[in-house]
């Protein structure tokens, strides 16, 4: 019998479970499943330096542009502002960013790092790199080429499909939002497109 702390599946468990079970399911479950391997690598490795993989993200995304406000942190990193406004305490407390306004803009707060942010970049980079070299190890230049295709076109589909909807209905609606369409019993009505019945 398993014990508690054995319940959560290891990534040999996930790959056991598509060779076996459902090798043929749906692809948006392979991505995703595929995803969690790697961010579960990437994990092991930031946690060596003290950094969640959370603050990964935010870092990644000051380390390419510093002084962005947390509602352009929120976007970019695609969570909600609760969450980022969390992390960013945590990561402020750590000595990675400083929050501040500009004296152009008294109304916003602006994320900026530190040096100790920004030296973290040389050090954790690295690891990400290592976990991508080891995730295409026996795959061909060429299959890699193709998967990165066929990724980007994953994307530029599901960007139009949100771009051509008519209605705010597959916008991701906040948690008190959901609660209430769940605790009013009502549901957006169905989307459809233009000339579709």
């Amino acid at each position: 019998m398993k014990s508690k702390n054995d319940e959560t599946n290891t990534t040999s468990d996930i790959l056991k479970h598509w060779r076996e079970a459902v090798p043929n399911d749906r692809l948006a479950h392979l991505v995703k499943d595929a995803t969690r391997a790697l961010l579960l690598a990437l994990q092991m490795r930031l946690t060596a330096h003290s950094v969640s993989l959370g603050h990964w993200t935010f870092l990644r995304i000051l380390w390419e542009k510093d002084g962005l406000t947390q509602r352009e942190l929120s976007a970019l990193a695609g969570v909600m502002e609760p969450t980022t406004y969390a992390a960013l305490n945590a990561m402020e407390k750590l000595g990675y960013l400083v929050r501040k306004q500009r004296p152009d803009n008294r109304k916003n707060v602006y994320v900026f790092l530190t040096p100790r942010g920004r030296l973290l970049k040389t050090k954790l980079v690295p690891l990400a790199e290592e976990v991508n070299a080891i995730a295409i190890s026996g795959a061909s230049d060429a299959d890699v080429a193709t998967t990165r295709r066929t990724l980007l076109t994953i994307l530029e589909n599901l960007a139009r499909d949100e771009a051509e909807s008519i209605s705010d209905i597959h916008r991701m609606p906040s948690t008190r939002e959901l609660g209430r369409r769940v605790s009013t019993g009502k549901s957006p009505a169905r989307r459809t497109r233009a000339g579709s019945k």
